[in-house]
């Protein structure tokens, strides 16, 4: 099948929708074949809760309109693009301390020992910069992963897009969008404590 390319115009987007993902890793797989992560896979499964489901998550890289990440880097090698995304260390400038590591809200930066470098998505640049859709949303079987504009997302699917999270005190924009059932919430809160436990019916034996 050909794959859709998009113009400057367009303005496509990229969009997480974690109630589709299916567990398959193909994203995983395909995000090493990126031309600029050097055979590195830098997205990966999140286990939702293991004890009640299976369900997984993709975690790729936000890209936040003011990156926690580049914002502690001592030696100013995170860069952001024009467009917002948030790339890779510059090799020459990054000194492997991983503060943006532990600094990432979401996770996402990793240490690679074998480059000295910090490293993570940088939304397939090689590709997006032409136009296609990242590794990773181009293989995805159930389209938890996406790409296109936001005219195409209302058309063929549900839910509504959302790029405000909550940790705690810090309020973070993002580029990537999640879906979500509707906006009356306000941003997601990532830290927010859960509303119930497996533990207070771990056989399901209470009705609701």
């Amino acid at each position: 099948m050909k794959q859709a390319r998009y113009g400057v115009d367009d303005s496509p987007i990229f969009v997480i929708d974690p109630s589709r993902c299916i567990g398959c890793e193909a994203c995983v797989q395909a995000c090493e074949e990126c031309g600029t992560h050097r055979g590195q896979s830098l997205i990966h499964l999140e286990r939702v809760d293991r004890s009640v489901s299976t369900q997984t998550a993709p975690m790729v890289c936000m890209h936040c309109e003011d990156p926690t990440c580049a914002n502690v880097c001592p030696a100013d090698a995170i860069k952001q693009t024009e467009g917002g995304v948030v790339q890779s260390a510059l090799k020459p400038r990054c000194i492997g301390c991983s503060n943006c590591v532990l600094a990432c809200p979401f996770g996402v930066p990793k240490y690679v020992a074998e480059f000295d470098q910090m490293m993570k998505c940088d939304m397939c640049t090689d590709r997006t910069s032409e136009g296609y859709a990242p590794m990773c949303a181009s293989v995805c079987p159930s389209e938890a992963l996406w790409y296109g504009t936001t005219e195409e997302f209302h058309h063929t699917r549900t839910g509504s897009l959302l790029d405000n999270w909550l940790f705690g005190r810090q309020h973070v924009h993002t580029k990537v969008f999640t879906v979500v059932d509707d906006l009356a919430g306000g941003p997601l809160d990532a830290l927010a404590a859960p509303t119930g436990s497996w533990l207070d019916d771990p056989f399901g034996l209470e009705t609701s």
